[in-house]
């Protein structure tokens, strides 16, 4: 059975198919038959104050909910500000398809106005992108494009459409088979690999789980936990990978890397076995690559056969799904136990009273101060208030280190931030797809002064749709990351990093007709946090924090990451004549 639809009804009509109930954009020229056509219809349009914004809000939905985001714009202006929230999708794995409109095909290549190359421009900044046409591809095109974001690794797909596409009339058939023969994806892993795999764990003395994102992704949380419970060992979770194993779990040590603890990032160098489940060893994890885990051998599970090698060679690569392949490996070391786990298992107690010292000797505590706000004291206070329930949203800077230092994570999907592009301007529009997504939780975004102001016109957003977001600013005063490179490494040359105009927030939160207050003592803030939770739809809560406080412990560019600075530096002692 078919029906005679625009192109415009057609693609709405495939959304619906992809169970689609909310679109983040922003109307223009070329998208106005797609605008008239959702004037009536079920799919919701949440009108964002700027286009970056719309996919950085439709990542926040996806990351949230783990189903595909998605975000429309016109074409020329509206398409290119797309771009930077569609590198964050790719660099980060996040399922999002992005939806431009361009100019009739007749116009294509004549720089007709606002024309702009976005299959061009678009190719390096998604997984796949398609540029629509003929009418009779919509369907199956867009079809195509939720198939690719969603399955093996995820990642952002464009579809550009024309608007004489939009406009044309055309028989919609329903496409219920996608066929790409070029698209292959591996799910279960290479049986042979997964027993080697659970010899070699059993066989280790010192092994430790570096888990990451590919375990959001891949809803393998439960099977993480069984995983490391199943071996008693010790596990870090990456920055994007917080919540894969509860925070509260004993078996998780912390973050790792350039600002994990010391205990993570040395059990990292000293470790006799990593076993890496859905990460890509980045920079920021790694340190030097050449001083990075020197006496381990690494299994590497990850979806994507483009990561493993890429940084750090693995002895034994297996290709598939980590959810599919950590249950077939929990189930193998349990049957190998009887036989194998007995003959290093002294030894892997003396690993874990070795990490358990690192953990005692150098622990990541928060600071507290009598006269003024700690950066460290606000993450604190929202942890404490969050309980480990709350869906925290960061932008990019300190703050987002300290959080992902201080608050605590249960579950998965309930952090997000920009990891891989570190994006500022993300908090704030992550946390608008994130409430959307999840219109029953605590929604909490952090951003430091200088991201807030980048994604500041989506206040707008959250009075215009009443979400209840907390919107907590941590002011500094500064370019609080960038301040601190130059204070350790650039002798303290401050060069563009002081904010010195900053809005009153009390009065920008009621021009825009919400509740808001400025923060400025230790006492206010437990009772601030409180009001703010308890009031209802939007808050914002501007926080006065230490100008010059900076994020410890932290790994140098160029170092290792077990060559770490723990503390400031001591001002060296002068003795008297």
């Amino acid at each position: 059975m078919s029906n005679l639809m625009s192109g415009a009804r057609i693609l709405l009509e495939c959304l619906t198919r992809e169970n689609v109930d909310v679109i983040f954009g922003y109307p223009g020229g070329v998208t106005l038959p797609l605008y008239d056509a959702m004037y009536d219809h079920a799919i919701r349009h949440v009108l964002v104050r700027h286009e970056e914004n719309a996919a950085f809000a439709a990542s926040g939905y996806a990351r949230a909910s783990g189903r595909v985001g998605v975000c429309c714009a016109t074409s020329g202006p509206g398409a290119t500000n797309l771009t930077t929230g569609l590198v964050d999708a790719m660099m980060d794995s996040i399922p999002v398809v992005a939806i431009t409109g361009q100019v009739s095909s007749k116009l294509i290549g004549s720089d007709a106005f606002q024309e702009a190359d976005t299959f061009g421009i678009m190719r390096p900044a998604t997984k796949h992108n398609f540029l629509v046409k003929d009418v009779k591809d919509l369907a199956q095109t867009v079809h195509e494009a939720f198939y690719i974001a969603s399955t093996g690794r995820p990642g952002p797909v464009l579809v550009d459409i024309t608007k004489d596409v939009l406009q044309a009339m055309a028989h919609y058939t329903p496409v219920n088979e996608i066929h790409l023969p070029g698209y292959k994806v591996v799910m279960d892993g290479h049986a042979g690999q997964i027993r080697r795999a659970a010899q070699m764990i059993w066989e280790a003395e010192r092994p430790f789980v570096y888990a990451g994102g590919g375990i959001i992704h891949a809803g393998a949380h439960d099977e993480l936990r069984e995983l490391v419970e199943s071996v008693d060992c010790p596990a870090v979770c990456t920055l994007m990978g917080l919540g894969g194993l509860p925070g509260s779990h004993p078996n998780f040590v912390s973050m790792p890397g350039m600002h994990g603890s010391y205990a993570a990032n040395m059990g990292m160098t000293e470790c006799d076995l990593i076993i890496a489940l859905g990460v890509r060893f980045d920079d920021r994890v790694t340190g030097r690559l050449s001083g990075f885990a020197p006496h381990a051998k690494v299994i590497h599970v990850d979806i994507d056969p483009a990561e493993i090698g890429k940084n750090r060679a693995a002895d034994l690569p297996i290709v598939g799904d980590v959810k599919r392949v950590i249950s077939k490996l929990t189930k193998l070391l349990k049957e190998l136990e009887p036989e194998l786990a007995a003959q290093n298992a002294a030894a892997r107690k003396g690993w874990w009273q070795k990490v358990h010292g690192w953990q005692a000797e150098h622990p990541i505590l928060p600071s507290f101060s009598p006269d003024e706000i700690k950066p460290q004291h606000l993450m604190y206070e929202i942890n404490r208030i969050s309980d480990g329930k709350a869906i925290v949203c960061s932008d990019v800077g300190q703050h987002q280190m300290w959080a992902a230092q201080f608050i605590r994570f249960d579950q998965p999907r309930h952090w997000i931030n920009s990891g891989g592009l570190g994006s500022m301007g993300f908090g704030m529009p992550s946390a608008i797809g994130a409430q959307m997504a999840n219109p029953e939780k605590l929604v909490f975004a952090i951003a430091g002064d200088g991201g807030f102001q980048m994604s500041l016109p989506e206040l707008a957003t959250l009075v215009n749709y009443d979400l209840p977001v907390k919107m907590i600013v941590m002011n500094n005063g500064y370019l609080g990351m960038v301040r601190q490179w130059q204070e350790l490494f650039y002798n303290n040359r401050l060069s563009g990093v002081e904010l010195t105009t900053f809005p009153n927030c009390e009065l920008l939160a009621a021009a825009y007709g919400m509740k808001g207050r400025i923060v400025r003592t230790p006492e206010e803030l437990p009772d601030a946090l409180r009001d703010a939770v308890n009031s209802p739809g939007p808050y914002l809560l501007d926080v006065r924090v230490t100008s010059f406080e900076n994020v410890y412990p932290m790994v140098p560019a160029g170092s290792a990451v077990n060559e770490m600075v723990l503390a400031p530096p001591q001002p060296v002692a002068v003795a008297s004549k």
